[in-house]
């Protein structure tokens, strides 16, 4: 875990980074140090609440290792990605706050991560967010779909998985995908500070109150996720996807 995710704290607040490359590409490996970290956090009755960011400043993370997860056998590539899942319900659903420090882009499954916080603070200028997996022949995550539906609507929601687009920092704020744009240097304190007096409330009220608004939309992931698991794994191996893939890893 000290090699890929390093953690830190601040009074009341964990702070964890991700630290495997300039890019952050998310393998098994990276996904098991982050859920790791994330169980010791909320465990840890000293901790409060909890910021994600990365020691990056170009890249919060690119997304799912391409690379490395193409050419896996398809069971390993399963398991994968049902740990990545299972990682962004948990942090979806983590008992206390949790803000997202956004120095670098956030790409597809960085981008989920990011989503999958109470909050979200991105560096102003080109700092890019978005989920392109539809340019990459497969759809988006379940999950993440359900939670972006939950977080900006339909429309909105509509407008980011199907178009695969990039978007700026400002059009991220317009949109509801980020709460505060930043300078870069005043994101991780801004996320910090923020991360500290959502943390300051009644740990139970705090937890009571997440589950109110995330508890009914776990429970419609949870219903049919098997199913729509093993759709994504069966599209990420067809030969369109395959074939947008490959096109992927020349830009990787």
């Amino acid at each position: 875990m000290t090699q890929l995710i390093s953690v830190e704290y601040e009074q009341d607040v964990a702070i964890l980074k991700l630290r495997r490359s300039v890019t952050n590409p998310l393998d098994l490996e990276l996904v098991i140090a982050l859920e790791d970290a994330l169980q010791q956090a909320r465990r840890d009755d000293g901790v409060h609440a909890l910021v994600l960011g990365s020691e990056s400043e170009k890249f919060f993370s690119i997304g799912f290792d391409i690379p490395h997860l193409f050419d896996l056998e398809k069971e390993y590539f399963a398991g994968f990605y049902r740990a990545f899942n299972r990682l962004c319900l948990n942090l979806y659903t983590l008992p206390k706050p949790s803000v997202a420090a956004l120095r670098g882009h956030a790409i597809a499954g960085g981008c989920i991560l990011a989503l999958c916080c109470d909050y979200r603070l991105i560096a102003e200028g080109r700092k890019l967010m978005g989920l392109n997996e539809v340019k990459l022949g497969v759809p988006v995550p379940y999950p993440a779909d359900r939670i972006l539906h939950s977080l900006v609507g339909e429309e909105r929601a509509r407008q980011v998985i199907e178009g695969g687009d990039f978007y700026p920092a400002a059009d991220l704020l317009r949109m509801g995908l980020v709460d505060m744009v930043t300078p870069l240097e005043s994101v991780l304190p801004e996320a910090i500070h923020l991360a500290n007096t959502l943390g300051a409330a009644p740990l139970e009220a705090n937890a009571l109150i997440k589950n109110n608004r995330v508890g009914q939309v776990e429970a419609a992931i949870l219903a049919s996720l098997n199913e729509h698991e093993t759709h994504f794994v069966e599209c990420w191996y067809s030969p369109e996807a395959r074939t947008c893939l490959q096109e992927a890893m020349e830009k990787f």
